[in-house]
């Protein structure tokens, strides 16, 4: 029966833990980006490379 007791509290000590690192981000505006989610499918996933062959034939 201890071993219960000793786990809900271990538990709580971690949920804390996480409770007290989420207010601190919210606090620091860590979550205050309400704009690139909107806007975010319109950005280009594909990066285009150049080919540094190209480069060297027309020097």
């Amino acid at each position: 029966m201890n071993i219960i007791f000793m786990l809900i509290a271990v538990s709580l000590v971690i949920a804390l833990i996480f409770f007290i690192l989420f207010v601190k981000s919210v606090k620091t505006g860590q979550f205050d980006d309400v704009y690139t989610p909107s806007v975010r499918m319109l950005f280009d996933d594909e990066l285009v490379e150049e080919d540094s062959t190209d480069k060297k034939s027309t020097n």
